[in-house]
């Protein structure tokens, strides 16, 4: 095959379009930080990076959920601690109550302080995260109480038993709410119960087998006190073991987002010291592809006219 002056001259300009090319693709990656500035520089990495990107938004969406998991069940322990509290000065006041060197005042006196007390689990009872009530169960827009003196809301005690589930990883949900009705209606009717018996002129043994005896609340059996006491505790502790698996599962997101990221980083991040080296390696063989060309290019007649 005859190799023309044009033929050579052709293949030296698309060899020099070449080298510019690659050059300025290890320009792009040194500027951007990144290996592809475009899906159709490297097909494979770009769809691997896509699915990294969907995990990391995954994650951070999962996060958010565990944050506000940690909301409800912070307020709903700290609420449950307060009911902790509260029943714990009941027992002192029934205890005080049961002591027969009490004069009808003083029962009077004591009742009226059970009656705050009454007001104020059910003012626990009706504790919001927002404006979601955390005891309601799936009624969130609904108190559990309508009022502070009123009857248990109707709605409620159909449905606030029901779980609030959000999902915290892959396939994985958790209950963040606590099913308060059953316990706040025993609370409530024991209240009642104790309020019927200092308003009445019980004895003292009646008022003191408040504490542990069961009592009836017209179709409902109620646990004494102590029995209420412990139901609370119970559901405490529920609320614990669920803290803990949020923050278990806050550590699992945290290495996962690490992992990822780092991933991420691997597939797309620049590496610095090779691209440098590829870069300067290119400039060296374009200038030797300047330098050869220069002598292959057929001389015109500018060239003898010095």
């Amino acid at each position: 095959m005859r190799v023309t002056q044009s033929m050579m001259s052709s293949n030296m300009l698309r060899n020099l379009n070449t080298s510019y090319s690659k050059m300025s693709k290890y320009q792009n990656m040194l500027d951007s930080g990144k290996v592809i500035t475009r899906p159709s520089d490297d097909p494979v990495v770009a769809v691997k990076g896509m699915g990294y990107r969907i995990d990391l938004d995954k994650n951070q969406q999962y996060q958010r959920n565990l944050r506000e998991a940690n909301t409800w069940l912070d307020t709903t322990d700290e609420a449950l601690d307060q009911v902790g509290g509260a029943l714990k000065r009941v027992k002192e006041l029934i205890v005080q109550a049961a002591n027969d060197t009490n004069t009808a005042d003083d029962r009077q006196k004591i009742n009226a302080e059970m009656q705050q007390i009454k007001e104020q689990l059910r003012d626990i009872a009706n504790t919001k995260v927002g404006e979601n009530y955390i005891f309601s169960g799936t009624h969130t827009n609904q108190p559990l109480y309508t009022d502070k003196t009123g009857p248990q809301n109707p709605a409620i005690t159909t449905g606030g038993n029901k779980p609030i589930e959000i999902n915290v990883f892959d396939g994985i949900s958790m209950n963040i709410n606590t099913q308060g009705a059953d316990l706040f209606e025993n609370i409530d009717g024991f209240m009642a119960h104790v309020t019927t018996l200092l308003e009445s002129g019980a004895t003292g043994p009646e008022i003191g087998n408040a504490l542990g005896l069961e009592v009836t609340n017209g179709a409902n059996k109620i646990p004494g006190l102590d029995g209420i006491y412990e139901n609370a505790l119970t559901v405490r502790a529920d609320v614990g073991a669920r803290q803990n698996r949020v923050e278990m599962m806050e550590n699992r997101l945290s290495l996962q987002e690490i992992n990822v990221t780092k991933q991420l980083s691997k597939n797309e991040d620049t590496d610095y010291a090779k691209t440098i080296t590829d870069m300067v390696t290119q400039e060296s063989i374009h200038q030797a592809a300047l330098s050869v060309g220069a002598k292959i290019i057929q001389q015109t007649l500018v060239d003898f006219i010095r």
